[in-house]
């Protein structure tokens, strides 16, 4: 690979979030760029690129449960919504092959049809980065997200066997026997194998070899085979801590991909107007995602943020069209076209997924009225049964914070996280705890509508994601809430902007660590020293 191309996609990168944009959105544009000037896309960038969407499948697979998939609101929403939008599309499509456009010559239902279908899918890629960034993977939208991509990706492979003529191996039915003999052998290694480079080299391998490999030699989707893998390890105490150690690996591989989409060619002006045309109906996925959700119990506020994270199109949209055009499907512009309209649908979600919070607080009203009147158990908002003080986010440190301030005030401090597995968890452990999410505008609308509110006299913001921590103390300073707010900061940005947010305390991680370990060994040693908090 050429340092330039290094140096085009660092540029467009760091230019694009200096605005306020995903720096995926630079890299697609670092693609067009590189195209434009004559670059080609290589094996080099290819391998990149299949790298890291086998990481990114099998770092899911880490954090995913079966039974998340097994919910009707995943395969039937996510079955419904695909069926609806092929159809859609292909008769918008057909609608606009009445056109003068030459990429519509011979155009009929069969071709409309297949493109309808390549379209329907959302990228698995562009919604696991939104929700990573976000810190919200584990949320009760990130979850359904994530269940109704996968649902759809087993249609890919389905669609792949069926079209492409690409039958597995007889060898693929002794797949589930030897997962099931070899699982306990890689849980072992995986408890023996430490920290460090080792743990990160164990990921590759079971990525790449255990799961890819062993998929492509059955004839079967090699990254599937990744996301299995993931799944069959994923109760390990370790499968966090796996994840993490491949997260920067995965995401400097990635950035071949977006750049792979920009060169795959530069469109006419015909199919320049057909992919923002195509672009365009991303509207009326939204739209169909929000409606089929709701219809199964999902509240209004998690229907939207599923559908933001779903609007757009999807890399396995260009695998569905490049089979079609070897098969002689339709034309091999439409590759071309359906590239440019999967990069236009990740420049025109960026934006709405950075400003999901604030576009429900603006039409919640109106979008409530397509609720249904049951719940789904995951996905209701509690109230805080009379406790004093909010503890959110139930990571290790507000674990920690809700131990201590439970020593002192017991039932009076409520922890509140919105990670299902979480919140059962320290529910199985004693603790007070509900799901929830301190981002949810209804929440703290059904806190302050009732009396509870008058007697809440702390909230301690403790969540991972800084933007979280901001909206929930945007939404108390909204509100009559008369008590006092503390929070975490990572960095010192994040630092001044809470502090000029001019809520009570903020807790510097890494400051505020090293003095409660000086602290603290001094209490046990017994040196007679005395630590002062530099803050």
């Amino acid at each position: 690979m050429d340092p330039v191309w290094l140096a085009i996609a660092f540029a467009f990168g760091l230019l694009v979030k200096l605005i306020g944009l995903p720096p995926l959105v630079g890299y697609l544009i670092a693609g067009f760029t590189l195209k434009y000037f004559g670059a080609a896309t290589d094996e080099l960038i290819q391998t990149i690129s299949e790298l890291g969407i086998t990481l990114l499948l099998f770092t899911i697979g880490l954090k995913l449960r079966i039974k998340d998939l097994l919910h009707k609101e995943v395969w039937g929403g996510s079955s419904i919504h695909m069926l609806l939008t092929t159809a859609l599309i292909g008769i918008i499509l057909l609608i606009i092959s009445y056109s003068s456009l030459s990429l519509f010559a011979d155009f009929g239902w069969k071709q409309a049809l297949v493109i309808g279908f390549a379209l329907s899918f959302s990228s698995t890629i562009y919604a696991v980065k939104m929700l990573e960034e976000k810190s919200e993977l584990k949320s009760a939208y990130g979850v359904l997200s994530i269940g109704i991509l996968i649902i759809q990706d087993i249609f890919a492979v389905f669609y792949i066997v069926l079209v492409a003529g690409k039958l597995p191996s007889i060898w693929a039915l002794a797949l589930p026997v030897l997962f099931v003999l070899i699982r306990p052998i890689l849980l072992i290694i995986l408890d023996k194998i430490g920290h460090g480079e080792i743990l990160v080299l164990y990921g590759f391998f079971l990525a790449l070899v255990v799961g890819a490999e062993l998929f492509n030699l059955v004839g079967l989707k090699a990254d599937l085979g990744a996301l299995i893998v993931g799944i069959l390890i994923s109760k390990h105490k370790k499968a966090k801590e796996l994840a993490d150690s491949l997260m920067n690996f995965k995401d400097i591989f990635l950035i071949g991909f977006f750049l792979s989409i920009g060169l795959l060619g530069l469109p006419t002006l015909q199919m320049l107007i057909v992919a923002i045309l195509l672009a365009i109906t991303i509207n009326f996925k939204v739209i169909l995602y929000f409606l089929v959700l709701t219809r199964f119990k999902v509240r209004a506020r998690t229907s939207l943020f599923t559908s933001l994270t779903l609007a757009n199109f999807s890399e396995f949209g260009l695998i569905v069209a490049s089979i079609a055009v070897a098969k002689n499907m339709i034309s091999s512009d439409w590759l071309v076209t359906i590239a440019i309209s999967v990069a236009l649908t990740f420049i025109i979600s960026s934006p709405l997924n950075s400003k999901a919070h604030k576009i429900y607080s603006n039409v919640k009203e109106h979008l409530r009225k397509f609720e249904t009147q049951k719940r789904l158990i995951y996905d209701k908002t509690f109230d805080i049964d009379g406790a004093e003080i909010l503890v959110f986010g139930m990571g290790k440190l507000g674990v920690s914070v809700y131990n201590q301030l439970n020593q002192n005030y017991g039932r009076k401090v409520l922890g509140l996280d919105y990670n299902y597995d979480v919140v059962q968890r320290l529910k199985k452990e004693g603790k007070n705890i509900q799901q929830d999410d301190a981002a949810d505008n209804e929440f703290w609308e059904n806190i302050f509508e009732s009396s509870d509110h008058k007697q809440v006299k702390l909230i301690m913001l403790c969540m991972n994601d800084h933007k979280s921590n901001v909206f929930a103390i945007e939404q108390l300073k909204s509100t009559s809430y008369m008590g006092s707010i503390a929070a975490i900061a990572r960095y010192e940005d994040e630092r001044n902007q809470l502090k000029n947010m001019n809520i009570d305390a903020v807790y510097d991680i890494y400051s505020e660590a090293g003095y409660g370990f000086a602290n603290h060994v001094c209490s046990s040693i017994d040196i007679g020293c005395a630590t002062r908090n530099p803050l």
